[in-house]
């Protein structure tokens, strides 16, 4: 699994919004390759911003 559906994965998966280091730990991706997905997946509308510096899934 390529790191993009690694990352998606892991937002579908989180009981409670992250911010990028818990994805970090989670994932175990390098932090900047996790910033580049996590900028296309707000892009994309995929994960939304409940609070300041932390995402969820789009229910």
């Amino acid at each position: 699994m390529d790191n993009y559906n690694v990352v998606l994965d892991f937002f579908k998966n989180a009981a409670e919004p992250v911010n990028a280091g818990k994805v970090v730990e989670g994932t175990g991706v390098d932090r900047k390759e996790v910033d580049k997905i996590m900028k296309k997946l707000k892009e994309e509308s995929v994960i939304v911003s409940p609070k300041r510096c932390y995402w969820e899934f789009k229910k």
